[in-house]
């Protein structure tokens, strides 16, 4: 009897064996349980207690419910909160991301309306038992990187590769905080540069879920002087108009400090390889007290009219505009038919109209680390801080390219735009392309309403790259959404206002915004559908982050 039960315990055991599950990965899983603190006549306080029931440290975790119409989350607090409709997701906040086997933490908020969350999930999975954490960690930072190149507008760079837990997509390279080129191998050019200019860069990685490495260690460089350069001294408006008037490919214009009153334009092009540079300190200062003459049908260089511009390039392709100051003109800086425009660290203020406009197809022209402050003093309805194209109703005058203002692939960078922009800080109208608007700063306070404005930027153009902008709005103004969509008819026919992607911007409406980024229509986007990624953030929303599902 004894040896039959010791050969069935072995049995059994052998069996046990086989059965048994092999051991597990250590992994996080997170519960969150729906609690009500308090109730009142028009709402209630709520709050979720997140649980750690797995074996390993949460990296971070995204609590996601449903509430019925009429209801809506007003504030939380100990989380990151943004609304799709009626769906509202609230992430970790910066430190209670990591909960460990066995603790706790946990949010709260308050509800107007007396519906009750639905279909809740918490990283993916219901509420009552969790799933795998969010990617939190972000790639190693990426080795120095040396100048392998170098032209008089460019300078091309070369990286060791960073690593990631699950994958690099992007290499970002910067020039100070501000973004000036991506890539997706360790090498990129960054273009639009100005001669005979010393730069410092670093890069940094990012990978699928918006986590970003470290910049590394700078490398400093410095683009070859223009081909064929003279550089022409001036200290008076006369000598300024003279300059302009005669200036030649590779040429250096040098403003002395002081006032430069007077009308300021050039039909004087540059090369590619030998731009124009028109640079001064910012107490150079160019006023134009226009206009004055007779205006001709469509703005162009004509005897005996001023239009009123601070500064005018008119069919004056590659220059370079440094330093300087532009203030109390009709408009601040115009570019009409004049691509390859650098605009770099120019101040623009106290102006009656516009900023700075791109025009006439002024394609593949960049703006950056510049300030644009009080504009639309006189005409508050057409006080953009950045103007990118034409209205398809001044196609008659500005569609030079096809009857389109095709001023495509403009980079407006690192930039602070207002307060006291009477319109849209940035306005991307109708039949432009894929240009980049990132780094920039807005302060919306000053938006006057007049004309529609009543968003940091309004983007009626294809294909945009909105990232990594901060947004803020204050009284007095009229602000309805941070960033806003719109799809103007127009012949030729294109997808206006659609193909647009939003990431990683921040925005803080003040308590008066709807969302930070209002999609006007998703209908007439089918095809090229707009994008807004998960790594935007919104707080003092009125309902939340955007009225369209988030991709993450």
């Amino acid at each position: 009897m004894r040896k039959r039960l010791s050969a069935v315990a072995v049995a059994c055991a052998a069996l046990t064996a086989v059965l048994s599950p092999p051991a597990h990965a250590a992994a996080a899983r997170v519960t969150a349980e729906f609690s009500q603190d308090s109730v009142w006549s028009t709402g209630y306080g709520g709050r979720f207690a997140l649980t750690n029931t797995g074996d390993a440290d949460s990296t971070g975790w995204v609590v996601e419910f449903d509430l019925p119409a009429g209801t809506a989350v007003t504030n939380s607090w100990n989380s990151v909160l943004t609304r799709t409709g009626q769906h509202f997701r609230f992430a970790n906040a910066g430190f209670n991301g990591k909960i460990r086997p066995g603790g706790t933490a946990g949010f709260g908020f308050n509800v107007s309306g007396p519906g009750l969350p639905a279909s809740c999930t918490v990283n993916g999975a219901p509420c009552a038992g969790g799933g795998p954490a969010p990617d939190t960690t972000p790639p190693t930072t990426p080795g120095p990187p040396l100048a392998t190149g170098v032209t008089s507008t460019s300078i091309s760079l070369l990286w060791k590769e960073s690593t990631d837990n699950v994958g690099v997509v992007e290499y970002q390279v910067l020039h100070g905080s501000t973004v000036v080129a991506t890539s997706t191998t360790t090498a990129a050019t960054v273009g639009a540069l100005t001669p005979d200019t010393a730069y410092a860069f670093t890069v940094r990685a990012r990978d699928a879920a918006g986590n970003t490495s470290p910049a590394g260690s700078p490398v400093a460089a410095r683009t070859s002087p223009a081909s064929g350069g003279s550089t022409v001294d001036v200290a008076t408006a006369a000598q300024l108009q003279a300059a302009l008037t005669a200036a030649a490919p590779g040429q250096t214009i040098r403003l002395a400090a002081g006032v430069y009153r007077g009308s300021f334009a050039t039909t004087r092009p540059g090369t590619a390889g030998a731009p124009i540079t028109l640079t001064g300190p910012a107490d150079a200062v160019l006023v134009n007290d226009g206009p004055s003459g007779d205006a001709p049908s469509c703005p162009a260089p004509t005897a005996g009219w001023d239009p009123g511009y601070g500064l005018w390039l008119y069919d004056a392709p590659h220059w370079n505009l440094t330093g300087f100051t532009v203030r109390e003109s009709k408009k601040g800086i115009v570019a009409d038919n004049s691509h390859h425009t650098v605009i770099s660290r120019v101040s623009v203020h106290h102006v009656d109209e516009e900023g700075v406009h791109f025009r006439r197809s002024s394609a593949d022209s960049v703006l950056r680390d510049s300030t644009i402050t009080d504009t639309g003093l006189v005409q508050p309805g057409y006080g953009e801080g950045v103007y990118l194209g034409s209205a398809n109703s001044n196609w008659g005058c500005h569609g030079n390219s096809g009857g389109v203002d095709r001023s495509d692939r403009v980079q407006v960078l690192g930039n602070r735009i207002g307060p006291n922009i009477a319109a849209e800080p940035i306005d991307v109208k109708e039949g432009t392309f894929h240009g980049v608007i990132r780094g920039n700063t807005f302060d919306g306070k000053g938006i006057s309403g007049q004309n529609s404005a009543d968003s940091w930027i309004d983007v009626k153009g294809v294909g945009y790259t909105i990232e990594d902008n901060t947004g803020t709005f204050g009284s007095p103004g009229t602000f309805a959404n941070g960033y806003e969509t719109h799809n103007p008819a127009t012949t030729p026919s294109f997808a206006n206002g659609c193909g647009n992607v939003w990431r990683g911007n921040r925005s803080d409406l003040g308590g008066v915004g709807q969302y930070a980024i209002k999609i006007t229509s998703t209908s007439k986007c089918s095809a090229l559908p707009n994008v807004v990624h998960a790594s935007n953030t919104v707080t003092r929303a009125v309902n939340g982050l955007t009225n369209v599902p988030v991709t993450p």
